[in-house]
C-alpha cells in the first residue's frame, strides 16, 4: 500500500467502530492536514457501507475539535441505506477526546441523466514547466522550514499567481497549482487515482487568500471551519490542477473554493469557510 492508503485505512473493531494510526508526516502547523483525516473517515464509511457499486458522490466535514496524529477512533453510522444512494455520518477523534471531525457523506450508483461542464480550466503551463514548492528560494527571500506534509507527502508546483514574497501593484484572489502525491495512490491496477486523495488535496484553499493579501506584517494562518467536496469524475493522472479562488473575507472568516482538473476533465469541486489566526 502507498503511504496515503496506509494512513487512511482503519481496522474494524466493533459495530461501526474503526481505529487507525496517522503518523506525523501528514502534519501541518502542527496538526495533521484536515483532508487526510477526512479521507480516513470516508474510507471507513465505505467499508461500513460494503457496497462497491455506490461510489462517494459528496461529503461535508465540520472541524469541531482538534485531531492530532497518532491513534484515531472513527465511529460510523449508516443514516440511510438505499439501493442506489446511501447516507452516512462519521465522527473522527483521538482516544479519550469528546469531539473531533464530523463527516457526512452520500454514496451513490451511476444514474441516468444529462452531462455538461460549465467551468473552464485555466490556461496554464504544464507541471514540468512550473516551479516546485521544494525548489530553492531566490536570493534574499527569508528561508522557512516546510511542514512534513509538503516536504514528504505532497509536491506542489505554482501554475498561476504571484509568489508570496513578491510585492505587486494589483493582486487577485486566484491561483492555480499542480499537485502530486510523492507516492501516487493508484487503484484498479493503475487505472485511476484514489478519489479520497482528491478530498485531501481540496483542503488546501487558503492559498488564494494569500494571493489577494500578499506580504503582510502579521503572520496569519487559515484553519478550516468546514470542507465540502463533490466527487465528479475519475482522475487518471498523478498530477492534478487545483484552480482556487477566494470569494470573500470579513469578520475574521473567508470563503474559498476550488476546482480540481485532470486534463480537461473536472474531477472534483470544493468549497470551504476558513478563519484567521495570527502568531504575532
Amino acid at each position: 500500500m502507498t503511504p496515503f492508503t496506509t494512513a487512511t485505512t482503519s481496522e474494524r473493531c466493533g459495530d461501526g467502530m474503526y481505529r487507525c494510526v496517522l503518523d506525523d508526516s501528514w502534519n501541518l502547523r502542527p496538526l495533521p492536514q484536515g483532508g487526510v483525516v477526512t479521507a480516513a473517515a470516508l474510507r471507513a464509511m465505505g467499508d461500513a457501507l460494503g457496497d462497491t457499486s455506490q461510489r462517494l458522490r459528496t461529503m461535508h466535514t465540520m472541524f469541531i475539535g482538534q485531531v492530532t496524529h497518532g491513534e484515531l477512533e472513527i465511529h460510523v453510522e449508516i443514516l440511510r441505506r438505499g439501493r442506489s444512494m446511501s447516507h452516512l455520518r462519521a465522527h473522527v477523534r483521538n482516544p479519550g477526546a469528546t469531539t473531533g471531525h464530523v463527516v457526512t457523506a452520500v454514496f451513490g450508483t451511476t444514474r441516468d441523466g444529462f452531462e455538461f461542464t460549465e467551468l473552464r480550466r485555466p490556461d496554464v503551463p504544464a507541471a514540468d514547466d512550473c516551479r516546485s514548492f521544494r525548489d530553492p528560494l531566490p536570493p534574499g527571500v527569508p528561508k522557512f522550514e516546510p511542514t512534513p506534509f509538503w516536504a514528504e507527502r505532497v509536491e506542489g508546483r505554482a501554475a498561476l499567481g504571484v509568489p508570496p514574497w513578491e510585492v505587486v501593484e494589483h493582486r487577485t484572489a486566484e491561483q492555480a497549482t499542480w499537485y502530486r502525491l510523492d507516492d501516487p495512490p493508484w487503484i484498479d491496477d493503475g487505472a485511476r487515482i484514489d478519489p479520497l486523495s482528491l478530498v485531501m488535496l481540496a483542503d488546501t484553499m487558503p492559498g488564494a487568500i494569500g494571493q489577494r493579501l500578499g506580504p503582510t506584517d502579521r503572520n496569519w494562518f487559515g484553519p478550516s471551519v468546514d470542507l465540502t467536496v463533490h466527487l465528479l469524475a475519475d482522475c487518471r493522472s498523478p498530477w492534478v490542477l487545483a484552480h482556487n479562488t477566494a470569494r470573500w473575507a470579513g469578520d475574521g472568516y473567508a470563503s474559498v473554493d476550488m476546482a480540481l482538473w485532470d486534463g480537461d476533465a473536472l474531477v472534483a469541486y470544493a468549497t470551504q469557510i476558513s478563519f484567521f489566526t495570527f502568531s504575532n
